[in-house]
């Protein structure tokens, strides 16, 4: 078994996709008391891989890494992404929320043989492409650590110079970074999230990026050509939709082009919730699949089409964001997501508990990773990790026998 520490856990998505993946966590640290008990209720429910998490509750740099095995496989976490959100007030590494830091703290102190970080696609931004390379720099080389008060361009300058002029030497990693949509493998939301990955320089990883599953012209040859889409959710002839007006085009290619598609169709919302009932009728067998009234378009702002995967789902510092969390039926009108919709958007399981009345719920899954594709990322990094032990104990074994 796999061990790993889950750092910034919150409602558990990337942790759940993780222990899917093969990893037991050593510990699981959050500070939020909704998200605890959240992770609290699932326990007490004895859901299945959260049951025995070692749950903390308290702020990161508060945690005792003293609980922290020697050898750990793993650390991921998903700092908090305001500092770099679009929809934030893009103070970056001038805001006190900012906790890659501390992220390269765990790494220099742990040092873990991978490392899984998750943030918003806007830290990718040409603003902040200075303060990502420093990151990744530290990340790189943690044991080169910043001096006290030393400013951080100061540090980056440092980290450059040894990057750039001299042989790797004590603790280094293999760091690389990309921006996955969470659509394109099979998650029924488009979500871009920046994934960082990192194997220490000592084990032979060879590691990239799992590839894509799923596809936007995958789906769009379902819909348009080969009706299989609507087929598949008895949808009517004579209401089918037509391409929106921005695939026109790509349809006309695709017509033209022999449908050799190597990937599965995007999923969208209507594939994960069209099987449930209507929350204005009654929730059926799932007790937060409640409705919420209130829903209202507004320029910018006109909810998720039933017949592509979900706009992102977001957290919101006010409250839940209306045109974000909502959705338009077929009749044209719009309604909110419930609780269990959203959490389906966002592939944790039906039997998934969320703490809280409908707003923080909704805070605690705008906020999570996708338990499918924290799954994908982390079973890749997983048999990198196991094949790399499998050649460690032969090499052990074939020295022991030439002694």
């Amino acid at each position: 078994m796999l061990q790993s520490l889950e750092l910034f856990t919150g409602a558990g998505g990337l942790a759940l996709g993780l222990s899917m993946a093969g990893f037991k966590p050593v510990a699981v640290v959050e500070r939020d008391r909704w998200a605890c008990d959240t992770i609290r209720e699932n326990q007490a429910r004895d859901f299945p891989l959260v049951r025995d998490w070692p749950l903390f509750e308290c702020d990161v740099r508060e945690f005792d890494m003293s609980v922290v095995p020697e050898g750990i496989d793993l650390i991921a976490g998903g700092p908090p992404c305001q500092p770099f959100s679009q929809g934030g007030k893009h103070r970056g590494f001038s805001d006190t929320r900012d906790m890659l830091p501390v992220m390269v703290e765990f790494v220099r102190k742990v040092r873990p043989k991978a490392f899984i970080i998750e943030n918003v696609k806007g830290l990718t931004r040409p603003s902040f492409s200075s303060y990502l390379t420093y990151i990744l720099l530290q990340l790189t080389h943690p044991e080169l650590a910043p001096k006290p008060d030393e400013e951080w361009t100061d540090h980056l300058a440092r980290l450059q110079t040894l990057d750039t002029s001299s042989p790797r030497h004590g603790l280094t990693y293999n760091v690389v970074h990309e921006v996955l949509n969470a659509a394109n493998f099979g998650v029924p939301q488009r979500r871009e999230r920046v994934f960082i990955v990192g194997f220490r320089s000592d084990i032979d990883a060879r590691w990239s990026f799992p590839r894509e599953t799923h596809s936007l012209d995958a789906l769009l040859a379902q819909q348009h050509i080969t009706g299989e889409y609507w087929d598949r959710h008895q949808i009517k002839r004579t209401v089918r939709n037509q391409p929106l007006g921005r695939f026109g085009q790509r349809v006309d290619r695709l017509r033209q082009s022999n449908l050799l598609l190597d990937h599965a169709p995007w999923r969208t919302v209507r594939d994960a919730i069209g099987s449930m009932p209507d929350p204005e009728a009654g929730a059926g067998i799932f007790r937060d699949h409640r409705f919420q009234p209130g829903a209202r378009t507004y320029t910018g702002h006109t909810g998720s089409d039933l017949d592509l995967p979900a706009k992102t789902l977001k957290a919101g510092d006010h409250g839940v964001p209306g045109g974000e969390n909502m959705f338009v039926k077929d009749d044209g009108s719009v309604r909110y997501f419930t609780v269990r919709e959203s959490a389906r958007l966002q592939t944790f399981p039906d039997g998934y508990a969320f703490h809280g009345a409908w707003g923080e719920a909704m805070r605690q899954l705008g906020n999570a990773v996708p338990v499918s594709l924290g799954r994908t990322v982390g079973a890749s990094v997983a048999r990198r990790l196991i094949e790399w032990k499998e050649r460690d104990l032969k090499q052990q074994f074939q020295a022991s026998l030439e002694r």
